[in-house]
């Protein structure tokens, strides 16, 4: 097998402003996986707050590199993987772990001529609604945009909340959903309130649409997420606490639900374990994923038909998506019933 990669800059349509950040680009690294003359592929994205930039991407996957190719195809890959004796395999952040493994699914698809869920276990192509996210903008385009996404076909819209006076983030929730009342509404604070703050908050919200709210208090104190959890009048969803199988486990039936996301956890296998330790526990998954392409959405997209919410909205927000092959535009993101990950180059991009 032979180990490459590329990188290439994702740009945003519009600056996503957050509590704590504003991004408008942000770098994908392309893994390719090639053996026999065929190419499985993945995408791994930069990110400052997982600490994960351009330069650590591409040194780590120069490190494991030796040991890929020293497989002797990527069957024996897979099967090793999923047994855990890749150990070369555990030094990798899980985010280029994601992206290495996102590849060699696609590989192995492609070889046995199979789509990537029913190599994870689902006969049928999953298909679910996703979110689409609002960012913190004023009230007047955050109704413009709400407006727009509901008659595109959008039934579920996350809100970006965390604005220094509360008041704002109220004002832009009634606003949307003002302008989208059939709406589902999921709140993202992204930790930036106390756990006062939150407990008193999200009565307001309730009161005008919002049905679940992601990490409403900083990451840290699952003790204080589950208090709020208990008082909250809609669901809570750990997000910034819920990062490796270990958390969600710690979390279980502390929470309503858990955001698993390839980036954080470590890919597919990883998010299925989770899956498994969730069932039965009370506290329900949530699918997420960063600003990707397609390529880079794709892998959560055929593990769909497993979470309550599902917010795999991060190609969409993205100027020119170099991908496709998992729609969304309508509302509703769909694993394509072709071999591997079922994604496709629409053109050739920059890559340095």
């Amino acid at each position: 097998m032979r180990l490459t990669w590329h990188t290439t800059e994702l740009a945003l349509a519009e600056p996503l402003r957050i509590s704590r950040s504003v991004m408008s680009r942000r770098d994908a690294v392309w893994v390719a996986i090639e053996h026999g003359g065929v190419t499985g592929w993945g995408e791994v994205v930069s990110s400052d707050y997982l600490g994960l930039p351009t330069a650590r991407i591409v040194r780590h996957l120069t490190m494991v590199s030796p040991a890929v190719e020293r497989l002797p195809d990527p069957e024996t890959a897979w099967h090793a993987h999923a047994a855990g004796s890749l150990p070369a395999l555990g030094e990798l952040p899980a985010g280029v772990l994601a992206g290495w493994e996102a590849a060699l699914l696609d590989l192995v698809g492609k070889r046995a001529g199979r789509p990537a869920f029913q190599l994870l276990g689902t006969h049928t192509a999953p298909a679910a609604q996703t979110t689409r996210t609002i960012g913190i903008v004023p009230p007047a385009p955050a109704a413009a945009q709400a407006a727009r996404l509901a008659m595109s076909g959008f039934t579920v819209l996350k809100v970006k909340a965390g604005s220094p006076d509360p008041a704002d983030d109220l004002a832009r929730v009634e606003a949307v959903h003002t302008s989208a009342p059939e709406a589902s509404l999921l709140l993202d604070p992204n930790g930036a309130w106390s756990e006062r703050q939150a407990i008193e908050l999200l009565p307001r919200f309730a009161d005008l649409g919002v049905t679940a709210v992601e990490q409403p208090i900083a990451p840290g104190s699952p003790d204080a997420l589950a208090r709020v959890a208990k008082e909250s009048p809609v669901p809570v969803i750990a997000d910034e606490d819920a990062v490796s199988y270990d958390d969600a486990v710690a979390l279980a039936g502390l929470v309503h639900g858990v955001n698993v996301k390839l980036a954080k956890c470590g890919g597919v296998r990883a998010a299925l374990r989770i899956h498994d330790v969730l069932r039965g526990s009370g506290t329900d998954l949530m699918l997420g994923c960063l600003t990707a392409s397609s390529l880079g959405i794709a892998p959560a997209v055929h593990l769909a038909d497993r979470a309550r919410w599902v917010d795999l909205d991060g190609h969409l927000l993205l100027a020119d998506d170099p991908w496709t092959g998992i729609g969304g535009a309508d509302g509703t993101v769909r694993a394509a019933d072709r071999a591997g990950l079922g994604v496709r180059r629409t053109h050739v991009a920059v890559v340095r």
